[in-house]
């Protein structure tokens, strides 16, 4: 389910228009990154919460849907996300851990930090849907 996994990556217009690279795609972890580009701001400069939690939720789709049967596919039920800092750096680096993978839910957490991974910006806990692909 890896190389379907990163197909699928490839294949998002969004991450496409937000200039998202996926960086590593493991059973269970995902790391994706977006550089800083002024479009993608908010009105302090800070990357934009729409940005961080996007990236992230790719994140830990693809984290869950690495350890799905062949044939599944993944949408995202619900998340949650804490802000921790401002987001003012050149780069932003998602990483989706699954946590436990189910017959129908997965659930994953991580983080989205500065490309050193010094700075936690922020956490955020989501619920995966399997979805069998018709």
């Amino acid at each position: 389910m890896i190389e379907v996994a990163k197909q699928s990556f490839y294949k998002q217009g969004f991450m496409k228009a937000i200039g998202a690279k996926l960086v590593s795609i493991e059973k269970g972890v995902v790391i994706i990154e977006c550089k800083l580009n002024n479009k993608l701001t908010q009105q302090h400069g800070f990357f934009h919460a729409g940005v961080i939690t996007s990236i992230a939720d790719v994140a830990y789709g693809y984290a869950a849907l690495s350890m799905m049967p062949k044939g599944s596919d993944v949408l995202t039920v619900e998340f949650k996300t804490n802000f921790i800092n401002a987001a003012k750096t050149n780069k932003i680096v998602a990483k989706g851990s699954l946590v436990k993978s189910g017959k129908t839910l997965s659930f994953c957490e991580g983080v989205v930090t500065d490309e050193k991974q010094e700075i936690i910006f922020a956490t955020m806990q989501s619920t995966m849907i399997c979805l069998n692909r018709k």
